[in-house]
């Protein structure tokens, strides 16, 4: 057996670990049709929490379900990319023959550099009309995913959002999941036209329980026929702290040793656990860091200094700050994944790893 671990962003892992039922009320969407809650779901977290996941898990419910999917990243003319993609589908689709359904389209091959002119906007709409009505007569409909929506200029999000908002009101079998850290999510449910998302299904991706890792590790390692110690088993979920990323990376690097020597040790346990948190660090912890303005760092190495969660009052001491700045600080803080609340007043690192690469830092 392969090793089944794919700590590589977006990758399908071997098990959705505390996921079950996220997709629910999106599956239950796709049998009621047009206007569904679940058909406009958004996907939120910080860095590595699985938002990209979620969405082929999603696409691939929809696939099984006989809807089309048009799958996107939110990179500049991602619009005129899915318009072509639509444009391709519509027309495979009108020249099948009655009662065959075309069940995925993955966009690629065209791109525009700016956002849609209002005749291209007319234009796209056009398309996307003219394809749900034939998706409509074979009694399924289309699914468009958007990852990563905080890579790109509002513009386009909000043409998407209008015409998606158009195709609800006529009716249309149209699906709309959206991905991104939750500083995006937020500036687009509070920008104009796309209000209307504000209705839709928003779930904010957390860690799994260490439990469940524990008992997903001991499946996989068994079915690969590695009979770990328990104690190594839970020492390597306790180092993931639930985080998807680190599940993926702790996992991958234990099966490394595992196929080097299956009488896995604590010391070898430990290696894996290094070189997984090592791992994390350079591809996690520092990308959430890069726009950190030095205000941004100044309360994140105070918050630092505690073991686990921080006051925000004992932060604003530290800082020589007002209230009103810390306040600032831990809003922007939370909108962009890097820290979440825990509690009133209360605030705690929200990417493993973090704390302990913030400690490393020279003063």
């Amino acid at each position: 057996m392969e090793n089944p671990f794919v700590p590589t962003a977006g990758s399908t892992p071997p098990e959705l670990i505390g996921r079950k039922g996220v997709l629910d009320e999106f599956s239950y969407g796709m049998r009621i049709g047009s206007g569904a809650p679940g058909l406009l779901t958004i996907f939120t977290g910080a860095r590595g929490i699985g938002k990209t996941v979620m969405l082929s898990e999603a696409e691939d419910l929809a696939r099984e379900a006989g809807w089309a999917v048009v799958s996107e990243t939110a990179t500049p003319g991602f619009m005129g990319r899915m318009g072509e993609s639509m444009r391709r589908l519509g027309n495979e689709l009108g020249n099948t023959t009655p009662g065959r359904k075309i069940t995925s389209l993955s966009a690629a091959g065209f791109s525009i550099t700016t956002a849609l002119p209002p005749e291209e906007q007319v234009g796209w709409r056009e398309t996307g009309k003219q394809l749900l009505q034939l998706l409509a007569e074979q009694g399924t409909g289309l699914i468009i995913t958007v990852d990563e929506i905080h890579a790109t200029d509002r513009t386009e999000i909000s043409q998407l959002a209008a015409s998606v908002q158009h195709f609800i009101r006529e009716g249309l079998p149209i699906g709309l999941v959206f991905a991104g850290l939750p500083s995006a999510v937020s500036d687009l449910l509070n920008e104009g036209v796309a209000t209307f998302l504000r209705r839709a299904d928003r779930i904010d991706l957390h860690a799994a329980a260490v439990r469940d890792v524990e008992k997903s590790y001991a499946k996989l390692f068994a079915e690969g026929g590695f009979d770990l110690d328990p104690r190594i088993v839970r020492m390597a979920a306790q180092a993931t702290g639930g985080y998807p990323f680190l599940i993926q990376l702790v996992g991958y690097f234990l099966w490394r040793e595992a196929e080097l020597d299956p009488e896995i040790t604590e010391e070898a346990a430990s290696a894996a656990i290094a070189h997984a948190q090592k791992r994390n660090t350079r591809v996690v912890v520092q990308a959430a860091l890069s726009n950190a303005s030095g205000r941004d760092m100044d309360f994140l190495k105070a918050m630092a200094q505690d073991e686990a969660s921080s006051k925000t009052l004992d932060l604003a001491s530290r800082m020589e700050a007002t209230s009103s700045t810390v306040g600032n600080q831990r809003a922007r803080l939370i909108d962009a994944g890097i820290i979440e609340s825990a509690g009133h007043g209360v605030v705690r690192f929200a990417i493993p790893g973090l704390r302990e690469y913030l400690l490393s830092l020279p003063e």
